[in-house]
C-alpha cells in the first residue's frame, strides 16, 4: 500500500476520535448509508440515524465515555476500499450506569470517495476482561 493512502485513513481514524463529542464533523466522516454497529451491539443505518443516535447519546450520561482507538492494521482489498483494525479502549466517567468493558476490537471499512476516505462500516466487539 502507498504510504500517503496509510497516512489518509489514520488521519481519518484519529479525526473519528477527535470528533466523538461534534455530531456534525463526526457524521461528515461517514459515507451516507453507513452502517455502526455499537460497543452494545446496536445497529445505526445511515447518516440520519447515526445523527440521531450521536445526539441522544450525547444528551444522556453516555456524554461522559471517551474512547481511544489504537490503529492495528490497515489492508486495502481494493484500491478505494480499506479495512482498517482498532483496539478501542474506553474510559467511562458517568457516575451511575452498568460498567462497560474497558476494551473492544473495532472493525472500520473505508472507502474512498475521489480522494475523501469515508466510513461504510463500523463494527466494535467488546474485548472480555482477562
Amino acid at each position: 500500500m502507498n504510504r500517503d493512502v496509510e497516512i489518509e485513513i489514520r488521519t481519518v481514524v484519529q479525526a473519528l476520535q477527535d470528533n466523538q463529542n461534534d455530531v456534525e464533523a463526526f457524521l461528515a466522516l461517514h459515507d451516507q448509508d453507513a452502517v455502526i454497529v455499537n460497543f452494545g451491539g446496536r445497529r445505526v443505518v445511515g447518516r440520519d440515524a447515526l445523527a440521531q443516535a450521536m445526539s441522544e447519546a450525547l444528551g444522556s450520561p453516555l456524554a461522559d465515555v471517551r474512547t481511544t482507538n489504537d490503529v492495528i492494521d490497515v489492508r486495502l482489498v481494493r484500491p478505494d476500499v480499506a479495512v482498517v483494525s482498532c483496539v478501542k479502549h474506553v474510559r467511562d466517567e458517568r457516575a451511575d450506569g452498568e460498567p462497560l468493558a474497558t476494551r473492544g476490537s473495532l472493525t472500520y471499512v473505508l472507502v474512498d470517495h475521489g480522494g475523501a476516505w469515508q466510513v461504510a462500516l463500523a463494527q466494535t466487539t467488546p474485548i472480555a476482561a482477562t
